[in-house]
């Protein structure tokens, strides 16, 4: 067999925390096949390989870039209106064609076949450098990424093409082409494996006082954002939420979705068992991780509103605690962090400045509740809608004149949203920052043409430096676990006292009253469908701007009524209390096609079995 050069190209600083080293030495560029696994160093470079693409959602404004997605501002919490070159805003008029997002298809197949092969060979590699231990761990890693891929292709395209083996080098026909499994079939391999990789995980530390639970600790440093039994379990149960879902759980609309065979490629027939599968594997993995190895983060204070404005802020912000699952460690926030802080013209060099262009839509801030739990159109809320009052929020020193609408609402709102003439969370000096986004204030249209927020909010979730430092984005946390397992258990079993258990956890640590009879509480909607309505307004607050609510959405069938709906802020045109006025900022458009990805047009043209998605 002939020598194959690969190439090693390994990223360090993806997998690098702030005490985390993983793959912290490099062999040569350039390395022969039989040389990867000879060493310890240059097996764990080959499998940083695997890693590599995990996408780096701090760059989502350049997406697909970075393998960054557009979801943020393609959703209907926000949006980047002033610059018309994202591809959330093509996405948004459904003005994009099949050859957008075509990076995803492609690329995320790269570390898939990398996958195959590290899988195949590290059971060979030189004991004397690689223990049992490690061949075992390594191969349960690589396997569960394999299939996170797999799964973040699916929840993209749909039914996917499903590698079993490795594609030769130099193959040619057959060998090369392939069909698109249908979904069912490609939830099975992705659910097999990530058990798979699970038992390969916890196997491989027995006896050797790691845990199975936890990254891996390596020359004395714990490796943060690897995969760990607990991430597979987690994973499990995002692929079996995303079956069991409208979208494609007897989803009568992708009925011409099919091979070239005339292979169905969707199911046309509900079928409920699909959530019991979810329930299950919920189950599954709160029994064995929730408490010993995931929280709830939390945080204290005195003021109970505040304690609660701490917790759901710093949960995001604190890298790798307790209630991460699973994301990318040590991203570079510098794009991010200029897209979501205000310009700021006018005060000191001191103060850091960005271009605030990452817009929160009015209906995002109408979803927030009020701080007494109740929503804004309850009229024993509280909640007015003109009018200003002198109002401390949270994070404020003091009070300050508030448009009614904004005043006492939950802390989620102000840990997600900065409205105009709000206190800026990056103070410098003596004079107070104050971010003005009427039209002649120091964020406004009249200091910029696009480093301006379109609606008179912007984003404010992920804020915690004053600069470009390098943190961890969180793709999984254990909140989403607990509302997973409370909708699909509404699906399988209404009336279940968990599922009103583990939402009002949800809330409690927001400071909100739980649902239910008791003292101090809401009460609850007493069929299925209005509690399955309350879950997914749950949902929308709690993971807003975490890139979560464009696949609920999609994965509901509802995107038609909410990423198509017109987005509406205050009026950034005017200044003075006209500003207050709400105006329409955008149309949208939201087509049926749009429900799953165009596979890139020229792979429809190279591989003869493979069909494109329905509308492209």
């Amino acid at each position: 067999m002939r020598n194959r050069i690969l190439l090693i190209t390994a990223v360090l600083s993806l997998f690098l925390a702030s005490c985390s080293k993983f793959l912290d030495q490099v062999p040569d560029d350039v390395l022969k096949e039989e040389d990867i696994f000879k060493s310890l160093v240059n097996t764990r470079a080959y499998l940083a390989q695997v890693y590599t693409n995990m996408p780096d959602e701090f760059s989502c404004r350049f997406a697909p870039s970075n393998y960054a997605g557009p979801y943020t501002g393609a959703s209907d919490e926000a949006n980047y209106w002033s610059l018309s070159w994202v591809m959330s805003n093509s996405m948004n008029q459904s003005t994009w064609d099949n050859t957008a997002g075509g990076t995803f298809w492609i690329n995320w197949y790269k570390p898939v076949r990398t996958a195959t092969d590290f899988i195949k060979k590290i059971d060979n590699a030189n004991p004397a450098e690689v223990s049992d231990m490690i061949k075992l761990h390594y191969k349960g890693e690589a396997r569960a990424m394999r299939a996170i891929f797999y799964f973040w292709m699916m929840r993209l395209y749909g039914p996917i093409i499903i590698l079993d083996n490795e594609v030769p080098v130099d193959g040619t026909g057959d060998e090369i082409f392939f069909a698109r499994r249908p979904f069912d079939e490609c939830v099975d391999y992705v659910v097999e494996q990530l058990d798979s990789a699970y038992m390969e995980i916890k196997q491989s530390v027995q006896g050797t006082g790691q845990r199975h639970d936890k990254p891996l600790t390596y020359n004395n440093v714990v490796e943060y954002g690897r995969v760990t039994s607990g991430v597979c379990k987690a994973y499990k149960l995002q692929v079996l939420m995303l079956a069991a879902s409208p979208l494609f759980n007897g989803n009568t609309r992708l009925a011409s979705l099919k091979n070239h065979d005339g292979t169905q490629l969707v199911s046309q027939t509900y079928d409920p068992n699909k959530w019991v599968r979810a329930v299950n594997a919920a189950r599954e993995f709160l029994e064995e991780f929730d408490g010993p190895t995931y929280t709830l983060y939390r945080e204290s204070d005195p003021d109970p509103w505040v304690a609660a404005y701490k917790s759901c802020k710093n949960v995001i912000v604190t890298d790798w605690n307790d209630e991460w699952i699973f994301g990318r460690p040590m991203s570079s926030t510098g794009d991010y962090w200029y897209d979501i802080t205000p310009k700021l013209v006018g005060y000191s060099s001191s103060v850091a400045k960005g271009a605030g262009f990452l817009s929160v839509n009015q209906s995002m801030v109408d979803a927030y509740e009020m701080r007494n739990g109740l929503r804004i159109t309850n009229p024993l809320s509280g909640y007015v809608s003109s009018g200003f009052s002198d109002f401390k929020s949270p994070y404020d020193v003091r009070e300050r004149r508030t448009f009614n609408q904004w005043v006492n609402r939950e802390a989620r709102f102000y840990v997600g949203v900065t409205y105009n003439r709000s206190y800026w969370q990056n103070q410098a000096g003596d004079v107070e920052v104050i971010p003005v986004f009427e039209k002649s204030g120091n964020s406004g249209r009249s200091q910029s043409t696009w480093d301006v927020t379109s609606t008179g909010y912007i984003v404010r979730k992920q804020l915690a430096t004053t600069g470009s430092a390098s943190r961890g984005w969180v793709y999984l946390r254990l909140a989403q676990i607990y509302l997973d397992y409370a909708e699909a258990l509404n699906e399988v079993e209404p009336g279940h006292p968990d599922i009103l258990k583990y939402l009002n956890m949800i809330r409690e640590r927001a400071g909100l009253p739980g649902y239910g009879s008791g003292p101090g509480q809401i009460e609850a909607p007493t069929t299925q469908s209005g509690i399955r309505e309350i879950i997914r307004h749950e949902r929308q607050i709690e993971l807003a701007f975490e890139n979560v609510r464009y696949f609920d959405v999609r994965r509901w069938l509802i995107a038609e009524e909410t990423m198509g709906a017109d987005v509406y802020g205050m009026n950034t045109f005017a200044d003075g209390d006209d500003f207050y006025e709400r105006v329409l900022v955008q149309k949208r458009r939201f087509l049926p096609r749009d429900y799953l990805w165009p596979i890139p047009h020229d792979e429809i043209l190279k591989d003869k079995y493979l069909v494109q998605n329905p509308g492209w």
